[in-house]
């Protein structure tokens, strides 16, 4: 107790931290007030009597949105929006030469990126806004005129998408860690009380498995977040040895080291990506009213239906590969390796070495994937055990793997602040590793 309190003694006692601290709370508590504002002309009351148990994909959806989403709030469609933006973004930088180009030309080429990515958010927000409307929001529920309800609230929802991506976008300049991955974790975290809450009734009640049950569920979720931890921070360390250098009468370099690859170097992207997807079907079905399409979205919808949970996990696993290919450039170590005089043991530096960090990162790259696929259809499985959809949502799945890489991610940069003003760390013994430590991205969207 008394390190704890060291801790957060030492904490307020750097400036810079502090404040980074207090903006980032102030930001979202501006996004969890601003979640509970309803859009004009819906009746609340009327919402919440004619709402249903928010199922499949809508539920993730809602989740992600802190509530938002089955609140009809102004931040309804919440952060995927941009998500989903940047995935495009990404995949034109891969097949078009021309967005390839602007990557590769530093500053002035993200900000040409970051400005179509924003248009292109506003382009989908356009889109999903009045899918959104014609299937979440009940007709008893709106009082306005129709034509006026329909216009003022899209351009509500695509206002509201855009200011909670300039809070995210806020939150990484002036706050701590990454704004974006924050949001969406914010969400995830406010749903978890009530979850439990209504798991623990359930169980106790009429019809449920009792108390023992219920402390099986939370020793299960326990298991499932430490294996969730390991996931995050496994790697595989390759040795280096760097050549020595004699200045003077001082011996330099000599000294074995390490190269740490991330067992999962792309994080939560993969399921992000996957996810974003998935939500696909049911934003065309609200433009429809084809039988097939319905019977499409529906299946999709299922989130413990055998095809949905498949398509993922493929979706899943070929994503893993992908992020893992544009963010770890084996060619770019290599360089760097042997213009620092470093090499890997019984390996020829450059091509050889490029081609050998290749191999183990798809070596380590294949169980990974297969391991965060199997984390991320747990809730499913869950689910059929008997478990409260809200609370099974916990057992894994992305907000899981999302509230366990954020807040590593944000642990490791307060101990960063600590160890630079030389402070002691958060933990007595190690250090806290998250995922940027090695080369890997440490947020859900840049």
């Amino acid at each position: 107790m008394k390190r704890i309190i060291e801790t957060f003694q030492n904490i307020y006692r750097i400036e810079e931290l502090r404040i980074r601290i207090i903006n980032t709370l102030g930001f979202l508590l501006i996004y969890r007030l601003g979640s509970f504002v309803v859009l004009p002309g819906v009746d609340s009351v009327a919402l919440q009597a004619g709402a249903s148990q928010a199922q499949g994909i809508a539920a993730l959806l809602n989740m992600f949105a802190g509530g938002a989403f089955s609140r009809a709030s102004v931040f309804a469609l919440g952060i995927m929006p941009y998500i989903s933006a940047s995935i495009v973004m990404q995949l034109l930088g891969i097949a078009i030469p021309q967005f390839a180009k602007l990557q590769k030309e530093g500053e002035s080429g993200r900000k040409k990126i970051t400005q179509w990515t924003r248009l292109l958010t506003i382009a989908i927000c356009m889109a999903q806004a009045p899918s959104y409307i014609a299937t979440q929001v009940p007709a008893n529920a709106i009082v306005m005129d129709s034509m006026l309800f329909w216009v003022s609230s899209v351009v509500l929802l695509v206002t509201g998408t855009m200011f909670v991506m300039w809070l995210g976008e806020k939150i990484t300049d002036k706050g701590l860690g990454n704004g974006i991955s924050l949001l969406i974790m914010i969400g995830i975290i406010a749903n978890l009380p009530t979850a439990i809450a209504f798991e623990f009734q359930s169980q106790i009640g009429v019809g449920g498995g009792g108390l023992v049950i219920f402390l099986i569920e939370i020793v299960f979720l326990l298991l499932v977040t430490i294996a969730t931890i390991l996931l995050v921070q496994g790697v595989r360390r390759v040795p280096v040895n760097f050549a020595k250098n004699v200045v003077g009468s001082r011996e330099y370099g000599g000294a074995r080291q390490y190269v740490p690859l991330k067992v999962n170097a792309s994080g939560v992207m993969p399921i992000i990506f996957a996810q974003a997807l998935m939500f696909v079907p049911m934003t065309i079905v609200g433009f429809s009213d084809s039988d097939a399409l319905t019977g499409l979205a529906a299946a999709f919808g299922d989130i413990t239906g055998f095809w949905y949970n498949f398509i993922f996990a493929v979706l899943i696993i070929a994503f893993t590969y992908f992020y893992t290919a544009i963010t770890v450039n084996p060619n770019q170590m290599a360089d760097d390796l042997k213009k620092n005089g470093g090499f890997v043991p019984g390996i020829r530096p450059g091509k050889d070495t490029a081609e050998f960090l290749d191999m183990i990162i798809s070596r380590i790259t294949l169980p990974g994937s297969f391991f965060l696929a199997l984390i991320a259809i747990l809730p499913a499985f869950a689910m059929i055990a008997g478990v409260s959809t809200g609370f099974a949502y916990f057992f894994g799945g992305t907000s899981l793997l999302i509230m366990v890489g954020v807040i590593l991610d944000t642990l490791q940069q307060v101990e960063s602040y600590l160890l630079m003003r030389e402070y002691d760390g958060l933990m007595k013994s190690g250090r806290i590793s998250g995922r940027s430590s090695a080369n890997t991205y440490g947020g859900i969207a840049q």
